[in-house]
């Protein structure tokens, strides 16, 4: 028997769907993890794929994500939506306002989406390259559970603080980056604990503050911050943006994300902008121009590869996890 199990994207997303319904979730709230998780399998990125959804599951189970929760969705400005997640997860809520989000900014040429008390939202990506398949230029922000050092520091008072950024690319996939703050994501450090494999220097410290190369301590210690000083900067605009905007909790006050029964009452910050008011052929020069470095100057694109590919018609996951996800 082989160690991995063949699904479509259908197959994949019903299965979630199930479990996710089985654990106590609403459709609703089923729904919109399992799309996401999916598309993140899909792309390749299996730490915030379907790896992940088995967090979301425990989550609900044990209370950390209210799977039955339903947004409080208001409009305190004509172009800015805001949503009280409720202790749900974090995309019901962008689900329910996406469509008034596009019409905004297609109408006023810049709207804003804001929420707080949510849980995680996993790949941050995956909400603004949905903009840019709109048409939309869009940046976003989000923070989490303290996990990272702060500049001159050695206690984690900050999450990885992910930025994501997607525009539209003519005649192909938008560009889409999304990195954390952080010199690597807490996926990685407990995918490295877990298959008791060392972390390289410089990604975080021990619970005394001293470096190491042992997952376990780094998960008692503290993450670091890209770049020093520069990276720790970059987790504070995004704490400030998705916290502090958003009036969700601060990283350092955010209950754990992986223990316990409480939310993290997190933010997420969405910026969604209409370049066509700004530039008519924005799209088509993006593309140009992304050709131009690649070609010219050999300039890594971000997801350029993955473009140029045909989408996988299967996704194949341990069998482990397909019993788990099953059951």
């Amino acid at each position: 028997m082989s160690d991995a199990v063949d699904l479509s994207r259908d197959e994949a997303t019903d299965l979630c769907i199930g479990a996710a319904m089985r654990a106590g979730a609403s459709a609703a709230t089923a729904r919109s993890l399992a799309r996401a998780s999916v598309a993140a399998e899909a792309e390749g990125k299996p730490n915030v794929g379907l790896a992940h959804f088995v967090d979301y599951l425990n989550a609900i189970e044990s209370g950390r994500i209210d799977g039955r929760a339903v947004p409080s969705i208001t409009c305190p400005a004509p172009a800015m939506i805001h949503s009280d997640a409720r202790a749900g997860a974090a995309h019901p809520g962008f689900d329910m306002a996406f469509e008034r989000l596009v019409a905004m900014a297609r109408e006023i040429g810049v709207a804003l989406f804001a929420q707080r008390n949510s849980y995680t939202c996993g790949a941050l990506g995956y909400f603004t390259e949905r903009l840019a398949g709109e048409g939309l230029a869009a940046l976003a922000a989000t923070n989490g559970p303290a996990l990272m050092a702060g500049a001159g520091g050695t206690a984690p008072v900050f999450c990885t603080n992910p930025l994501a950024f997607s525009v539209p690319v003519a005649s192909g996939r938008p560009l889409t980056i999304d990195q954390a703050s952080s010199a690597t994501a807490f996926v990685n450090i407990r995918k490295a604990a877990a298959e008791a494999r060392s972390i390289p220097e410089g990604w975080a410290v021990d619970e005394s503050g001293r470096p190491t190369t042992d997952p376990q301590a780094a998960m008692k210690g503290a993450l670091l911050a890209f770049g020093g000083t520069r990276g720790a900067n970059i987790a504070l605009m995004v704490e400030v943006l998705a916290a502090g905007l958003a009036g969700a909790n601060w990283s350092v006050d955010a209950p754990s994300f992986m223990s316990g029964n409480e939310s993290p009452g997190t933010g997420m910050l969405v910026l969604a902008i209409q370049p066509s008011f700004l530039d008519p052929d924005f799209a088509t020069r993006a593309a140009a121009y992304l050709d131009r470095l690649h070609a010219e100057f050999g300039i890594y694109i971000p997801g350029r590869t993955k473009a140029e590919t045909a989408p996988p018609a299967l996704l194949s996951i341990p069998r482990a996890l397909h019993e788990r996800l099953a059951r």
